[in-house]
């Protein structure tokens, strides 16, 4: 279901959006300790890293090059992207040596982008929703900024009457009915509305530009899958969700999902069952017992080990009997 303001013409010519803004900066402080090893949006998804599902809907949407934000552990980007392209495509890192918040994030990114429309997708989300109707939307009602909205169960502090977003974070007094869903389309006018190099969300700039007479739209769908993956349980639920059947279109590897790694050594004795992932160079030890966990590159269980929902991250070693853990 999507919902936009007013009736659509189809006579109007399809418009794309050919760059993109990925958040990567954040600390991803609710998954610790996940997140001292590895930044929010490389963490593995079946081996992928979560922020190339971020990328693979971008480019499905037409989407022809990147910019994407650093602050924490920015070396571990340095060298996914080494090369400064993902898919033949070109990424450009725009490192944040002070962490700018999600506002500041996209005016320190100016000169990569420059002066056409963008779209803003947060890395550290894993969704399906449609992006089609958000860019054509924004274009139909001529929008200064239109936000992805949904129903997620989270804080609905977007207020949305008559395809028009009215307020953002209560700053007006109209209750919020919809979540912002991590993704927009905004034109280069934001950069005049954000001071630089200052830390700064979004939300204020957006709630300034409403009460300027800014024309802030949206599209309201509940279509396709959204995971926030703001905890270990969350994390460990997707891939569930995933091992029992969800994949994305927009995911082009045919060999996704990599439940094992071809490279990983499991003795034969040992046992893999449920949703468990068995990453790339790692070692299951003999009689050992893996249930619904997940094992991080370089990975060692010894034997007779019995781990239930657990974590076990990059080169990290599990011994002994273990549920709901994080080695």
């Amino acid at each position: 279901m999507q919902r936009g303001a007013g009736q659509r013409n189809s006579t109007v010519v399809r418009r794309m959006i050919s760059q993109a803004f990925v958040l990567g900066a954040g600390l991803g402080l609710r998954l610790r300790p996940l997140t001292e090893d590895l930044p929010k949006p490389l963490v593995p998804i079946f081996q992928k890293p979560l922020i190339t599902f971020a990328i693979d809907h971008l480019i499905a949407a037409g989407v022809k090059s990147f910019v994407i934000n650093t602050h924490h552990l920015p070396e571990h980007f340095d060298r996914f992207f080494e090369g400064g392209q993902y898919r033949d495509l070109p990424v450009r890192l725009a490192h944040e040596p002070v962490l700018l918040e999600t506002g500041g994030g996209i005016k320190n990114a100016q000169p990569q982008l420059g002066s056409e429309p963008f779209i803003a997708y947060s890395g550290d989300v894993l969704t399906d929703l449609p992006l089609a109707p958000l860019i054509e939307e924004h274009f139909r009602s001529g929008n200064d900024v239109t936000l992805a909205l949904r129903e997620t169960g989270l804080a609905a502090n977007v207020a949305f009457r008559e395809g028009r977003v009215v307020d953002i974070g209560n700053r007006y007094g109209h209750a919020g009915n919809f979540d912002y869903a991590n993704v927009a389309v905004w034109n280069p006018a934001i950069f005049e509305r954000i001071p630089p190099n200052e830390k700064i969300s979004f939300i204020p700039i957006v709630a300034d530009w409403i009460g300027a007479g800014g024309k802030i739209g949206g599209v309201i769908s509940q279509e396709g899958r959204w995971f926030n993956l703001g905890s270990r349980a969350e994390y460990l639920a997707v891939h569930r969700t995933i091992a029992e059947g969800w994949r994305p279109a927009y995911v082009c590897d045919p060999e996704w999902p990599r439940r094992i790694a071809p490279d990983a050594t499991i003795d034969p004795g040992a046992e893999v069952r449920g949703f468990s992932c068995i990453g790339a160079g790692c070692r299951v030890g003999a009689d050992a017992l893996i249930e619904d966990s997940i094992l991080w590159l370089g990975a060692q269980i010894a034997s007779h080990s019995r781990l239930k929902n657990c974590i076990v991250r990059t080169h990290g070693r599990a011994e002994g009997d273990l549920e709901d853990a994080v080695v």
